[in-house]
């Protein structure tokens, strides 16, 4: 399959490194601040420096998202941004940006639609990845085949408290990327930065040359920098939709979101990392 997706996260993580830098993924909810700037506000992003996205289908039942991302998606699910709508934005961020966007939802939307007909419809809206933020190690084979099938690429996770066994199946999947949990929790700014985040690295490393991508309570550019110096990419959330949510009008969102990337995105730099 040309132009596949997870060869376009993989040539991605490519650029990224031979930069010198861990690539910067910044999260935000489908169809904020709404669906007629959502567009704008990803582009926004990326003519700041984001070298991707992930793009979270708003949900109803959201285990892992903080109060902040929660507050999003009952906006954009007010505002009538359904699954189908989410994937016109993922479609439409593509086509505009040409990024690698990463679809972020939970297992049963995906159920509800059938795991293929699911990845199916993402490979079709020009997704690079699928993140499944309640999905376990131990049930994922249904989810990595389709997602091979159509040519985009899986995302696991690894916490703190992920046994050395589960990191070596994790491992063995050979996801599109392991998204490593750097605070545990549900997401949220903090104040300080990971002081697990390293350690986990560490054992990933140890295990396995699949990218790792740090996210979950990183807040600042400082934040960011911690994370560059031990992953290959790092996620923001939180403090971005935060800024979304406190806009008084749209285009408000879109210019204090650009300015927060252009900040986040520039500490990914690691100065003397080595470069290919």
């Amino acid at each position: 399959m040309a132009d596949r997706g997870i060869d376009r996260l993989e040539a991605m993580f490519d650029r990224t490194r031979r930069s010198g830098r861990a690539a910067f993924l910044p999260y935000m909810t489908a169809g904020l601040p709404d669906l007629a700037t959502s567009i704008d506000l990803f582009a926004a992003m990326a003519d700041a420096g984001a070298d991707g996205f992930e793009v979270g289908i708003p949900y109803a039942d959201p285990l892992m998202d903080g109060p902040v991302v929660q507050a999003a998606g009952a906006r954009a699910l007010a505002a009538g941004v359904d699954v189908d709508r989410a994937l016109g934005v993922v479609e439409r961020v593509v086509s505009r940006t040409g990024k690698p966007t990463i679809v972020m939802t939970y297992v049963n939307p995906v159920l509800r639609h059938g795991i293929d007909a699911f990845v199916g419809r993402l490979a079709d809206a020009g997704a690079s990845g699928l993140i499944v933020a309640d999905l376990p190690e131990d049930e994922a084979e249904p989810f990595l085949q389709a997602a091979d099938t159509v040519g985009i690429g899986m995302v696991l996770f690894a916490a703190p408290t992920t046994t050395d066994a589960r990191l070596a199946r994790i491992a063995a999947a050979r996801p599109a990327f392991i998204y490593g949990i750097a605070e545990l929790g549900v997401t949220g700014e903090r104040s300080t930065a990971s002081s697990r985040a390293a350690a986990l690295a560490g054992r990933v490393r140890k295990a396995t040359d699949v990218p790792l991508v740090l996210g979950v309570g990183i807040t600042t550019p400082a934040h960011v920098a911690a994370a560059a110096r031990v992953a290959d990419g790092v996620i923001v959330g939180s403090a971005l939709v935060r800024r979304v949510l406190d806009a008084p009008e749209p285009l408000d969102a879109v210019r204090t979101v650009r300015q927060a990337v252009a900040e986040l995105a520039a500490a990914t730099a690691v100065p003397g990392r080595s470069v290919d």
